[in-house]
């Protein structure tokens, strides 16, 4: 009886709390030397400010915008400078070169017809909303990854939190269990088998801490910093939610929002611009000019000063740009293809993603309800029932097993369920999923 009571006591002063997966992380450190704490807004903030590529893609924007100027520029006029009536050689034993020279200025300009300039100027506007479109196309790819890493972070912290739990709780096991050995309760092959089974738990510590520290180097990499990784943190929640749109919704939103498909109806009316322009091109366009000249008119002697103008129409027999005609009419008809194929693939994205999401859910939601718990209260009675002699040691460790088992399965099960939400929030095209 007495040493029930010995080793009840030494189980409640052990164990007064139960180390869970949710369990709050321990405060950190304040001072100078605490890390910076950086939520999703900061991340995602950061990375807009940061990233390279994505800065680089703002560029091309403005580029577009450039080609839009050139586009809707006029046609320069010509000036032209003729000098004519210089005598080259002698007539009759007389010469004087620059007697009757007389200079000529002259200007032309180019009308265009059938509005060329204008439909210059609407396929310039549309490939820069394309431009603006993939850029848009290209910072949710980006975000995506960048998502995951933010998502790594928080899986590792979690992995490493259970790491100390499970370390805490096996050396708060050792302790009793040494003291069980001093007084005699327990063999010492028992208490050498408990001792060596720490080293998978310190393993497991050391394996996380080094995780934890590639994840962070990975996520500053996508930002284009270089702090030192122990500099910075993150928080967010690590949870999963049940509360999912309908499919129907989402490939509806994913219609609207998707900028790749945005950008593939946009190319289909710049196909469109380009075959009009194409047709006007195919017009005649005038060149009228006009021209002074101060010399005496051998129709009017008294007309020194005279004006001349002409019109110069190309005849087209020929080239009557049939072959831009003709590409333009075809590449219609391949942007149009493209797009389909494009509204396919939303469909398949969002389709796999949901798919994946509900098979996270239907695992995620046995071990919230059941299986978490069960692992805890078969890991605390087996251990109970081995330091009462009711269980053999190995029984024990099976359970510790189990329960580490469980519990892990479980932390990364809930980051391929973040990662998944963040594939569903790639395959919409914004976030419905927080």
């Amino acid at each position: 009886m007495r040493n029930t009571f010995w080793r009840v006591f030494l189980l409640l002063a052990a164990f007064g709390g139960c180390p869970c997966v949710a369990a709050q992380q321990p405060a950190p450190p304040s001072g100078p030397s605490a890390p910076q704490v950086w939520t999703w807004d900061n991340v995602k903030g950061k990375f807009e400010q940061n990233n390279t590529t994505l800065l680089a893609g703002f560029l091309n924007i403005d580029e577009l915008k450039a080609e839009e100027i050139t586009a809707h520029l006029r046609p320069n006029p010509d000036f032209t400078l003729s000098a004519d009536g210089t005598q080259i050689t002698p007539s009759h034993g007389v010469w004087q070169p620059f007697a009757g020279t007389f200079i000529s200025p002259g200007i032309s300009y180019l009308f265009e017809r059938r509005n060329k300039r204008g439909l210059r100027f609407q396929s310039a506007k549309q490939g820069t909303a394309i431009g603006m479109a993939q850029q848009a196309d290209l910072e949710r790819n980006l975000l995506f990854n960048l998502r995951s890493a933010f998502v790594g972070v928080l899986q590792a912290k979690a992995v490493l939190r259970l790491a100390q739990d499970n370390l805490d709780y096996y050396d708060k096991v050792l302790k009793i269990s040494r003291d069980r050995f001093q007084a005699g309760d327990i063999a010492r092959i028992d208490l050498d088998r408990l001792e060596l089974q720490r080293l998978q738990f310190e393993s497991d510590y050391q394996s996380a801490l080094v995780n934890l520290r590639t994840t962070k180097i990975n996520l500053l990499a996508l930002l284009d910093d270089r702090r030192p990784v122990d500099s910075f943190d993150v928080e967010g929640p690590y949870d999963f939610t049940e509360d999912l749109l309908a499919l129907d919704d989402l490939r509806k939103d994913a219609l609207d929002a998707r900028p790749d498909l945005r950008a593939a109806l946009l190319s289909v009316k710049q196909a469109e611009t380009n075959y009009q322009l194409a047709e006007a091109n195919g017009s005649t366009d005038p060149t009228v000019s006009a021209w002074y000249t101060h010399n005496g008119s051998f129709n009017n002697p008294d007309a020194l000063n005279t004006l001349g103008v002409s019109v110069s129409v190309p005849l087209r027999v020929f080239d009557h740009n049939q072959g831009e005609k003709l590409r333009t009419k075809i590449d219609i008809k391949r942007n149009e293809k493209l797009r389909q194929g494009v509204e396919t693939q939303v469909y398949s994205d969002v389709d796999s993603a949901y798919a994946i999401l509900i098979s996270n859910l239907n695992l995620l939601q046995p071990y919230k309800r059941q299986y978490l718990d069960q692992a805890l209260r078969v890991r605390d009675t087996v251990f109970f029932s081995y330091q009462h002699g009711g269980t053999a040691l190995l029984d024990f460790l099976n359970a510790e097993s189990e329960y580490r088992t469980v519990q892990l399965s479980y932390v990364n099960l809930v980051g391929a369920y973040l990662t998944a939400a963040a594939q569903m929030n790639l395959a919409v095209g914004r976030e419905v999923i927080q």
